[in-house]
């Protein structure tokens, strides 16, 4: 068999700096794992996502982290390589402490970096779990989480004041020890700004093209929902493609190159 080329850290830090773009998806279980680490994915994020697209929750609020846990162990098994992010889900990480534990349980199942909705808020938490060997990824603008605060699932940054805050808020996690950022329904310019005023990797969606890379819920660009509502930033990639896996390399594909996300897909300010 061929060997398997891991995707680490390192590599992420190299794909920025060569001006590559990164591929994530969503991802929940070993098969899916499998396909999407053979396509070329990256970075297979186990998302609180799951809530919704596989429990049929309304939100991601009811996931526990023995649920991400369990998920992640799954991913593991399928994994060709690819770098394995485990979201720490709702109130897992309220404080350093619990942050810390839950942190660990998603280590010990598999993942390779976890991954906390939050602002400049989470610094301590963020600088206590790197100090201790847990990269972590900041996830910004849009959080899911915090879905009944925000009034719904809106764009953030559009204000000139938030988007100052952001951009000063993305700075602050990066100095705390953050390894990458994760930008949703950002207007594409302050995304462009973040990514250009940080070292590290930034992710988008719904965050336009000039992330250092993109991520997709694995069934929306496959084309299924519960609900029939397709977010602006989804394009579905089964469109034309005979099979998953084609669909999956024809993702890779669009984002190396640039040509997903479009403009259709992203928001201004």
């Amino acid at each position: 068999m061929p060997e398997v080329t891991l995707t680490t850290l390192t590599t992420l830090n190299g794909l920025k700096a060569a001006g590559e773009k990164i591929t994530m998806l969503t991802c929940y279980d070993a098969t899916f794992a499998k396909v999407a680490s053979e396509a070329g994915v990256e970075v297979l994020l186990v998302g609180d996502s799951l809530g919704m697209v596989l429990q049929g929750h309304d939100s991601t609020l009811p996931v526990s982290n023995d649920d991400m846990a369990y998920h992640t162990a799954c991913v593991k098994r399928g994994n060709q390589g690819a770098l394995i992010l485990a979201d720490l889900p709702f109130m897992a990480h309220a404080t350093p402490e619990l942050a810390f534990s839950n942190a660990a349980q998603l280590m010990r199942a598999g993942a390779h970096m976890v991954k906390i909705e939050g602002a400049a808020w989470l610094a301590d938490t963020i600088r206590l779990l790197a100090d201790r060997g847990v990269p972590v990824c900041a996830h910004m603008g849009l959080t899911p989480q915090t879905v009944n605060v925000l009034g719904g699932y809106k764009v953030q940054g559009r204000s000139e004041a938030q988007a100052r805050q952001m951009r000063a808020d993305a700075i602050a996690l990066e100095q705390a020890g953050a390894a990458m950022l994760l930008l949703e329904c950002v207007p594409s310019e302050l995304a462009a700004e973040i990514t250009q005023a940080v070292a590290i990797p930034v992710i988008g969606i719904g965050a336009g093209a000039a992330t250092d890379g993109q991520v997709l819920v694995l069934h929306d660009m496959l084309g299924l929902s519960l609900t029939g509502r397709v977010p602006k930033f989804v394009k579905n990639f089964m469109d034309g493609q005979p099979n998953i896996h084609s669909a999956l390399a024809a993702y890779v594909q669009a984002v190396k190159a640039v040509s997903f996300p479009a403009d259709e897909h992203g928001f201004n300010a």
